[in-house]
């Protein structure tokens, strides 16, 4: 399913009693959800949302640890040593590496766009479908 065509996923049949099966799974999660949840917390929305949050502090964490540990165990000695003779080669291998790091970080942010556009629309469809089924 390389390209998401609305129309033709608008057109596929809802099967009968959909709605109500649907309607009772809801109800059935409802009840499960209030009898494990903790008293007194707020319930949380969304799986997604917590679980991005604790991705992103874990990624941040190890980071800083990581930037910890690389000045904690470098040399004590902090003279600069030049791995390049001439400033102007050291120079054009620096712009190299940066070109190839933007490079790079284009294509990823590409290819997170592109999945944003997908999930937007399978949200978009989803909504559609559960605004029919009201």
């Amino acid at each position: 399913m390389d390209e998401l065509n609305i129309k033709e996923l608008e057109n596929i049949p809802i099967p009968e009693g959909l709605e109500e099966r649907l309607s009772a799974k809801i109800d059935e999660w409802d009840a499960t959800s209030r009898t494990i949840a903790i008293p007194n917390t707020p319930h949380r929305g969304g799986a997604g949302r917590g679980s991005w949050r604790a991705l992103a502090l874990a990624a941040s964490f190890i980071l800083v640890c990581g930037i910890g540990l690389y000045f904690a165990l470098s040399p004590s000695n902090k003279g600069t040593i030049d791995t390049y003779d001439d400033p102007e080669i050291a120079c054009m291998e620096a712009q190299k590496a940066l070109q190839l790091l933007a490079t790079n970080l284009n294509k990823g942010m590409a290819q997170y766009e592109a999945v944003n556009v997908k999930g937007r629309q399978a949200e978009e469809i989803l909504n559609k479908q559960l605004t029919k089924l009201k």
